[in-house]
């Protein structure tokens, strides 16, 4: 893993992070990865449903999703978190984290504005990357249509992460 500064090191350490994910060998998985990038504050759902109230009492700086959840299951879940007026806080980043990397789901999970997407089984090195990135370069929300979440931006093709040695990850680039 690559060092950290110690600015981005406090900032992790000050993060309210939510993982919903209905497995909960998941979340314990998750919660580890965390833990060992210096994050404290992780609060767990698990469910959809209870990942949304979770959000409105605990206003979390980042949240990680699955996909494939109980109702709502992820996609649903960012279709009613991306409602500004609607739900309290439509900003918050979100980071899918999922065993699904169908191209197709990539391109929905975008659409739906998903800010990061990671595969399972994923590595502290590239959870950590796409927390950085929330961090250090957030993109601005917009609405655009029907769409609202971070400005879009281009997206590659499947790049395995060569430091994770578990699994695979997708690379979005701007």
């Amino acid at each position: 893993m690559t060092p950290l500064t110690a600015e981005i090191a406090q900032r992790l350490v000050n993060l309210k992070v939510l993982v919903v994910d209905d497995e909960l060998t998941m979340r314990k998985v998750t919660r580890s990865l965390l833990q060992s990038i210096g994050v404290k504050a992780i609060f767990e759902a698990g469910d959809g449903r209870t990942g949304l109230d979770a959000v409105c009492t605990l206003n979390p700086d980042i949240v990680i999703l699955d996909w494939e959840m109980p109702s709502p299951n992820g996609s649903e879940f960012m279709r009613e978190l991306r409602s500004p007026g609607r739900f309290p806080f439509p900003d918050v980043p979100i980071i899918m984290l999922t065993a699904y990397g169908e191209r197709s789901r990539v391109v929905e999970a975008v659409r739906l504005g998903v800010n990061e997407y990671l595969l399972k089984p994923v590595s502290s090195s590239a959870l950590l990357a796409r927390m950085v990135a929330v961090l250090v370069k957030p993109r601005r929300m917009v609405k655009k249509g029907d769409y609202y979440g971070p400005e879009p931006r281009a997206m590659s093709s499947y790049k395995p992460d060569p430091d994770a040695g578990l699994g695979s990850e997708i690379v979005l680039i701007n």
